[in-house]
């Protein structure tokens, strides 16, 4: 069972991330019991069977950075978790996944980053609209996510608006007249 960091803490995860092998078919593939983000081929495949499960909360489903949030849209309500899958440091789509999801498409559920999540795109994952993060199993020690999750409160004051603070710091401070007003 790998750890997360959530509402600002270090947990057990109680989800398990099903990835296909090569081989696996979307369509016949046996889910693991408990709860379960699949992905978003096994959602497009069984969606009449699944969807029960997803708004019984024991389903979510994950997206790749090629794939497209916008193929969820119509079940965004059902869906109590969306992961979004960094399988390398140098891939940055998910950034914008988890933008548009939070954004343009309005979710409000639980949005996890997962694969090569690295503890110095803690910070930057948050400020996309991530909710949990989700380092790969054995990447880090309990103590090293104790200090990432320290880490977290180096910057207060961000500058530039994102979805943790659509307001840049500049718009956030309190106008003042560039001239006096005559009376």
């Amino acid at each position: 069972m790998s750890d997360i960091i959530k509402n600002g803490r270090v947990h057990a995860d109680e989800w398990t991330v099903l990835r296909l092998a090569e081989g696996d078919e979307a369509a016949t593939i046996a889910l693991p019991a408990g709860r379960v983000i699949a992905p978003l081929t096994v959602w497009q495949a069984r969606r009449e069977e699944l969807l029960p499960k997803a708004e019984a909360g024991v389903l979510g489903v994950w997206l790749a950075g090629n794939e497209d949030p916008t193929a969820l849209a119509a079940d965004l309500s059902a869906l109590p978790l969306i992961a979004v899958d960094f399988p390398k440091f140098a891939d940055g789509r998910g950034y914008s996944i988890a933008t548009l999801l939070r954004t343009r498409l309005g979710y409000g559920g639980e949005l996890r980053a997962i694969g090569n999540v690295l503890r110095d795109q803690f910070f930057f994952l948050l400020r996309c609209g991530f909710s949990v993060l989700q380092p790969q199993e054995g990447k880090y020690t309990p103590t090293q996510l104790e200090a990432a999750l320290a880490s977290l409160i180096d910057f207060t004051e961000p500058y530039q608006g994102a979805v943790d603070r659509p307001e840049p710091l500049f718009r956030r401070q309190p106008r003042r007249p560039l001239h006096k007003e005559a009376a």
